[in-house]
């Protein structure tokens, strides 16, 4: 997936107002002091960018599960879809909130698992168990 963006970077120095305005709110959100390129592709739409940062703050937010646990599910997803780019950004973030080298190589272990046996589930088609099913 490395190469040319399809779209141009916007830079916070070419950026118009309500970009700035996201662009600011995840530097002090994230307390950094940069912008990704994934936003930076995003913010040729101001409200797709608005609302898609909106988005991945509240659901990223610690609540139920913890940001660490999060961000392994996002790496797994990623992988999964094949996303170079938020695998890697997700991995600096897991690695950020402890993850070791260890929990990741189990991690993708398990994603590979999953996907083959989802495979095999899909195509032989097997019931699903009643034990399996919410009681209720």
């Amino acid at each position: 997936m490395s190469g040319k963006p399809i779209v141009p970077l916007i830079q916070y120095e070419d950026a118009d107002d309500a970009v700035r305005a996201v662009y600011d709110d995840i530097m002090a959100f994230r307390k950094i002091d940069w912008i990704n390129n994934f936003w930076k592709v995003l913010a040729h739409d101001p409200a797709l960018l608005k609302r898609t940062w909106e988005s991945v703050r509240e659901v990223m937010a610690p609540g139920a599960l913890d940001p660490l646990t999060k961000e392994l599910i996002y790496i797994a997803v990623s992988a999964t879809n094949g996303c170079e780019y938020c695998t890697y950004s997700h991995t600096a973030a897991a690695r950020g909130k402890g993850m070791s080298e260890a929990q990741l190589m189990e991690l993708l272990a398990v994603v590979g698992m999953a996907n083959e046996t989802n495979r095999l589930a899909n195509g032989l088609r097997p019931p699903v168990d009643v034990q399996f099913e919410p009681a209720g």
